[in-house]
C-alpha cells in the first residue's frame, strides 16, 4: 500500500549485508538510519519468506505455553490502534490469551480484504519464547537491551516517541516507518499523556487521511519528516524521542526490536518530572512560571561546574555529580514530601 503522505525524504540506509552486528557508529548517531538486510541470516527471516504458515510453526517450536496481551479490534478499526471517536477509551479490547490462539485467527483472516485487528505489541522474547532470542540473535557488544516481539496483521500505529535508543528489525512482512525529529512536537497534535492507546501519548493524526483543516500544522511537520519502507531482513534505528509511525503492510507481520538507554540505571524516567512539574508548576502565575523556569535552567539545563564553584565540594549534596548514592538520597526526600 503505498503512502498518502508523499514524503520526498528517505532515512539513510546503510548497507550491512546479514553481518548480525549493529554498526559502532548507530551508537552515536542523532539520525535514523535503516541497517539495510542486517538480520537477513535468522531462521525466523528464513521462515518467513517460505511462508507465514512456516514462520508460525518455526515460533509456536519455541513456545511454551506462557498468555501474551493482545489488542482486538472490529474491522472497522481498518488496523490502526488507536482511540474510540470521542477518545473516551481505545477502539480495541486487551486479552490475555495464548499465542497459537492468536495464530489461529491470524491465519482465518488472512485472506479477508477486511480482517480484524489482532496485535500482540511489546512482548518480552525470553519470557514467551525461551531460545528464539539465541537463534536469531543480534551483537550489541557490551549493551545488554530489551528484546520484544511484536505479531499481528496490518495494523496502523499512531505516532508516537519512546525514549530509549531502539533499533527494530523486520522478521516477517513489510512495513513502513515515518518519523520525525523531537521538535515536531507542536505539529503533531499529540493527545492525552494519561489516557493512551499503548502506553505512549500519540500524534491524533490519521496518517492514511490527514485532515489538514483540523491539524493544520501537520504540513510543517511533514516537511520534517523522513520514511522507510522495509523488507524482511531489514532494520531500522530509531533515535530516542524521536516520533515514529509504524504500518505493517502484509497479512501476517512479525516485528523485533531492543530498546537501550547509555546512562546510569539509577536515573529515573523523565516523564516522571514532566508529570510532576505539570502538577507543581504548569498552573501558577506567569510570573512565577517564568522564575522557576530560569531556576530549572540553571539548576538542569544549562547545568555548569561555574554555577557551583562557591560551594565547597564536600558540601554540594545533590549539586555533586549524579551517583547511585545520590539518587537514593534524591528518591527519598521525594518520596517524603509527595507521603505527606
Amino acid at each position: 500500500m503505498a503512502s498518502a503522505l508523499n514524503i520526498e525524504k528517505q532515512v539513510r540506509v546503510l548497507d550491512v549485508r546479514t553481518s548480525g552486528r549493529v554498526p559502532d557508529e548507530i551508537f552515536t548517531s542523532r539520525e535514523p538510519v535503516v541497517l539495510k538486510r542486517l538480520v537477513g541470516d535468522w531462521p525466523l527471516v528464513k521462515a518467513g519468506f517460505e511462508g507465514s504458515e512456516a514462520a508460525r510453526r518455526y515460533l509456536l517450536s519455541h513456545y511454551q505455553g506462557a498468555t501474551v496481551g493482545a489488542s482486538l479490534g472490529a474491522p472497522e478499526a481498518d488496523g490502526r490502534v488507536f482511540y474510540n471517536e470521542d477518545l473516551s477509551g481505545p477502539n480495541f479490547s486487551m486479552k490475555r490469551v495464548k499465542l497459537d490462539e492468536i495464530f489461529n485467527e491470524l491465519a482465518a483472516h488472512e485472506s479477508g480484504e477486511r480482517p480484524p485487528l489482532i496485535y500482540v505489541a511489546s512482548t518480552t522474547i525470553d519470557t514467551c519464547l525461551p531460545g528464539l532470542r539465541g537463534e536469531n540473535a543480534l551483537d550489541f557488544g557490551l549493551r545488554d537491551p530489551l528484546a520484544s516481539i511484536w505479531i499481528g496483521n496490518r495494523t496502523r500505529i499512531a505516532a508516537h516517541y519512546d525514549m530509549p535508543d531502539n533499533i527494530a528489525c523486520v522478521a516477517v512482512g513489510k512495513r513502513r516507518f515515518t518519523l520525525f525529529p523531537p521538535e515536531e512536537l507542536e505539529n503533531l497534535y499529540v493527545g492525552p499523556l494519561d489516557m493512551t492507546p499503548a502506553g505512549q501519548a500519540v500524534s491524533l493524526v490519521d496518517f492514511h487521511a490527514p485532515d489538514f483543516e483540523k491539524f493544520p500544522k501537520f504540513r510543517q511537520a511533514l516537511k520534517a519528516a523522513q520514511v522507510a519502507e522495509m523488507e524482511p531482513g531489514d532494520a531500522i534505528y530509531i533515535p530516542g524521542m524521536w516520533w515514529h509511525h509504524v504500518e505493517a503492510l502484509s497479512a501476517f507481520n512479525v516485528l523485533v526490536n531492543y530498546w537501550w538507554r547509555d546512562v546510569p540505571a539509577y536515573m529515573g524516567p523523565p516523564f516522571n518530572a514532566l508529570q510532576h512539574a505539570i502538577l507543581t508548576i504548569r498552573d501558577l502565575p506567569a510570573h512565577e512560571k517564568k522564575v522557576w523556569q530560569d531556576i530549572f535552567n540553571h539548576y538542569v539545563f544549562e547545568n555548569k561546574d561555574e554555577n557551583f564553584e562557591h560551594i565547597p565540594a564536600a558540601s554540594r549534596g545533590v549539586l555533586a555529580p549524579m551517583d547511585d548514592t545520590i539518587a537514593r538520597r534524591i528518591r527519598a526526600f521525594l518520596l517524603n514530601r509527595l507521603n505527606r
